[in-house]
């Protein structure tokens, strides 16, 4: 074990614990929100469903100018830099609030043409429920992007609990909010969507007054808020943008995989559909620890010390891969019991065994170095190999692939989730390698 070490056990165990709580949390939501909008009848259904996956889009973009933020603000608490990580914080807050409300601007003026574009000619109810909820969702927007700065400053600071906390009592109001506007309003698509709404306007506005309790290691500024900071916020698209292009050719590919399955059979579709739902959770504990390889990182590299950098680069791989096994072993064994409350074929439900053995065996041995490994590579500043390598991997691996298995060699969904998992061995193998070599210690994330 390393003398003084910089994150201890006890405090790497305060910022693990309360980020798996609140992915679990989300989870579980997600699915009570699903069986919620069920009752409200199935153009709302459809309609939810059709405009998540296009709001998924700007909840990835506002993400990743989060992660931009987290990198820079975790250099400075390294460099024990309190003011400039607030300066940094603080104009966060500010890129955040102004390209969200763009975002939503855009939104709520062209909202019917870019459903058309994206869903064609679906029915009159279904577009209807469309519209009602992309408007609502849009008005959402600035709320989420505020509450992301927000938790990207604490998270950076390690204070974990804090925004698990928040979302403990946003998914409560969420949830009590879509029975109330489902089964005591009957306001349809438009009960689920301001419960959504509310939760949010409830996030942002608690993490943004937390953010200015003057006590706190970093701190907004209302004249660090309305300066502008060109050299702050170039530091912080330099890898936001990355991350941003990254994660949207991510939901672009995946359309397009949308679009493969729906080729194969019924069965197959369901199963994967299934599937699908059993990986996200599965996928949770890679998922949690993404933002602590940025915190631990970010503050070793803002402190100079590449050797501590190094020592947490290999003692955290070995607890994302000990937490991402024992959860997807968990979850493997568990899904026949999931399976009971399916109505499904015996074939359907051997082949959704199937597809949750082959993803949770990659999970837990290929993506704590995919995932969650290639996010200390981006708090060091090491964002273009990042984005370069997942970009073309997952058009050359994920989505080729997908159709030389999946379509020319007719294997189906089974070719669909093989073609995602060499995807994750090719980008851990590459991220491994380039943590090996050390080029990532020559990045400069803010300047000196």
């Amino acid at each position: 074990m390393k003398e003084n070490e910089i994150f201890s056990n006890q405090k790497l165990k305060k910022m693990i614990v309360p980020l798996l709580l609140e992915q679990l949390l989300v989870m579980f939501v997600g699915l009570a929100d699903t069986l919620v909008i069920s009752y409200a009848g199935e153009a709302a259904v459809s309609g939810v469903s059709l405009v998540n996956q296009f709001n998924t889009i700007f909840i990835y973009l506002f993400t990743a100018l989060a992660s931009g933020g987290a990198v820079v603000i975790s250099q400075y608490v390294g460099r024990q830099e309190r003011e400039h990580a607030g300066e940094a914080a603080s104009q966060l807050l500010l890129f955040s609030t102004l390209f969200s409300v763009l975002i939503a601007g855009t939104v709520l003026i062209g909202n019917k043409t870019m459903l058309r574009l994206l869903f064609g000619k679906v029915e009159g109810s279904v577009m209807e429920a469309c519209v009602i909820y992309l408007k609502i969702s849009a008005y959402s927007y600035p709320a989420l992007a505020v509450y992301n700065a927000g938790a990207a400053v604490y998270r950076s600071l390690g204070k974990t609990n804090v925004t698990m906390y928040i979302s403990v009592v946003s998914n409560a109001i969420n949830v009590i909010g879509n029975v109330i506007g489902v089964f005591v309003l009957n306001a349809g698509v438009a009960g689920v969507a301001w419960p959504s709404f509310i939760a949010r306007v409830f996030s942002a506005v608690i993490i943004t007054v937390l953010c200015f309790r003057k006590k706190n290691e970093v701190v907004y500024r209302v004249q660090w808020i309305f300066c502008r900071k060109a050299g702050l916020m170039k530091s912080i698209l330099n890898v936001a943008i990355p991350n941003g292009v990254e994660n949207g050719i991510f939901q672009l590919v995946k359309v397009a995989l949308s679009s493969i399955v729906a080729l194969f059979g019924t069965y197959q579709i369901a199963a994967n559909g299934v599937a699908q739902s059993i990986w996200s959770l599965a996928a949770l504990a890679g998922v949690a620890m993404g933002p602590v390889f940025i915190t631990v990182i970010g503050q070793c590299m803002g402190n100079g010390s590449t050797e501590d950098a190094e020592y947490y680069f290999r003692k955290l791989t070995k607890i994302t891969l000990l937490i991402s096994t024992a959860w997807n072993l968990l979850i493997f064994l568990l899904t026949p019991m999931f399976l009971r409350f399916y109505s499904l074929s015996p074939e359907t439900k051997r082949l959704v065994i199937w597809l949750v053995l082959i993803h949770n065996v990659f999970n837990a041995a290929a993506y704590p170095f995919s995932g969650a490994l290639s996010n200390g590579l981006r708090a060091a500043g090491d964002v273009k190999f990042t984005m370069h390598v997942s970009v073309i991997s997952t058009i050359a691996v994920r989505l080729f692939l997908s159709w030389l298995l999946g379509i020319v060699l007719q294997m189906g969904v089974i070719g669909i989730a093989l073609a995602m998992v060499c995807d994750w061995v090719l980008r851990a193998a590459l991220f491994i390698w380039r943590e090996k070599t050390g080029k990532w210690k020559n990045f400069q994330v803010i300047k000196a």
